[in-house]
């Protein structure tokens, strides 16, 4: 028996003496997750930087920690009425028979959080699996690593490791810590990395989550205000340094409007970004070195460069945001998710070329369109599939907490977020406490049913059609 074998063993002896936690219970423990961040903001803060090279505080802010904090009120709002059981509508013949379902918490949740916003996606489903009843399993990010370490040994001084649990470490630990019997195992990042956990969490019949990523577009419509796209895109493209798994990851516009647009891209960049210390960088070299070698395939391949700042950007590693144009199919920045601020544009004659470029590959995990064309939204709705939608902005629609948040396809699979995150963690249990009608044992379950079987049974069948 290896160690974390024995850990889990652990855990979930913690949670079969306590696998119905009271509202209470589920709402102390999530309060510690928001005292704990409020409370250590600032060295947060500090091992972002130390991560990231550059990261703004207000940044920091912004991505990480409002929305941990917002996820932990509205929580508090409604786990009360998530809990409740639901009733369900029993057939006639059932006479007074009454069907409900309950939630019920599933055990062990494991959790493989990744390094683009270490605080925020780690945290996020560990307070849905709590508020589900469930003990949580954490392994962050090894990219990270100083932001990862800093809160875990955070989570240890807050919570007692059968409650909420945190294992650090590199590729060979998360491959075994993703063997592991969990209940549900949870996991954020690439979709190479995600095949090999679903494959492990396989041997076990584990159920997974994967919160994946993509090549999520950007349709700009003949309709839409250019000055306000540019200002939505650049923020959505170069926040976190373009490090997010649903930023725009490229423009699909019209040609008789894309030299517009570049010169509103390139104003609004230099207003929201030329101040370089706004600029994060790149996680680590490796990041880096991916960024300049799709931009180099691209250069190579005659694609066209177009700079979006004046000033050089601050920090250690040092990469200058741009859009590309005149870019061919085959360019590996076409083909490849980008994670990083470089944004093709992309020309198409009209809608429809757009819905049919996107539908092309495969399924992003968010969409953009912008515009005032009713009847070219509705048909891009209609005939695209995503992981979520933004309509006019960027980002939104993953920070409203009542919206279920996740991929389809290739993006990922399962759904958190709000009530989505709690059903996620829990097991829906189907009951039926069976009555006769009125009271009586006239036509109760399933007793008009029973051999011998005569005339009456076959009375019944044609009654039941």
């Amino acid at each position: 028996m290896n160690r974390f074998t024995f850990q889990f063993n652990e855990i979930k002896a913690a949670y079969a003496a306590e696998p119905n936690p009271t509202i209470e219970a589920r709402l102390e423990r999530i309060g510690r997750i928001e005292k704990m961040v409020k409370a250590n903001e600032e060295k947060l803060c500090k091992a972002l930087i130390a991560d990231f090279g550059n990261r703004d505080p207000i940044e920091s802010g912004l991505v990480e920690f409002q929305g941990i904090y917002q996820a932990c009120a509205y929580t508090r709002k409604n786990l009360k009425e998530w809990m409740r059981p639901v009733q369900i509508e029993t057939p006639f013949y059932m006479g007074g028979s009454e069907a409900w379902v309950e939630s019920q918490s599933i055990g062990v949740v494991g959790i493989m959080s990744t390094w683009n916003y270490p605080v925020r996606l780690a945290l996020l489903p560990a307070i849905a699996a709590i508020a589900a009843g469930n003990r949580v399993w954490l392994k962050p990010s090894e990219r990270s690593s100083r932001t990862s370490g800093f809160l875990a040994s955070l989570i240890q001084e807050y919570f007692h490791p059968s409650e909420f649990c945190v294992t650090t470490g590199g590729s060979d630990i998360a491959e075994q810590f993703a063997e592991l019997p969990f209940a549900h195992l949870f996991f954020t990042g690439s979709e190479l990395t995600g095949k090999k956990v679903m494959r492990a969490a396989a041997t076990n019949l584990t159920p997974v989550t994967l919160e994946l990523g993509g090549k999520s577009p950007a349709i700009i419509d003949h309709s839409a205000k250019l000055k306000d796209v540019a200002a939505s895109i650049v923020y959505g493209k170069l926040l976190n340094g373009g490090q997010t798994c649903i930023a725009p990851d490229y423009i699909l516009i019209e040609q008789s409007l894309q030299d517009a647009f570049i010169r509103e891209l390139q104003t609004a960049a230099r207003k929201q970004f030329g101040g370089t210390k706004q600029l994060t960088g790149p996680i680590d070299d490796a990041q880096l070195k991916n960024w300049d070698s799709l931009l180099n395939d691209a250069i190579e391949r005659k694609a066209k460069v177009i700079t979006l700042l004046d000033s050089s950007s601050t920090g250690t590693r040092r990469f200058e945001p741009v859009a590309l144009i005149d870019i061919p199919e085959n360019a590996r920045i076409l083909n490849e998710e980008i994670f990083g601020p470089i944004l093709p544009i992309i020309t198409v004659p009209n809608c429809a070329a757009a819905i049919e470029y996107i539908n092309s590959r495969p399924h992003p995990l968010a969409l953009y369109w912008f515009g005032k064309d009713k009847k070219n939204l509705r048909q891009v709705l209609d005939q695209t599939r995503s992981g979520g939608v933004t309509i006019n902005d960027v980002f939104l629609h993953a920070a409203v907490e009542s919206l279920p948040f996740g991929g389809v396809g290739s993006s990922g699979m399962g759904k958190y977020h709000g009530k989505a995150g709690f059903d996620t963690f829990s097991y829906q249990k189907s009951i039926l406490e069976v009555r006769g009608l009125l009271g009586t044992n006239f036509m109760k379950g399933t007793k008009p049913a029973h051999p011998p079987y005569s005339k009456k049974t076959e009375r019944l069948l044609k009654y039941l059609k």
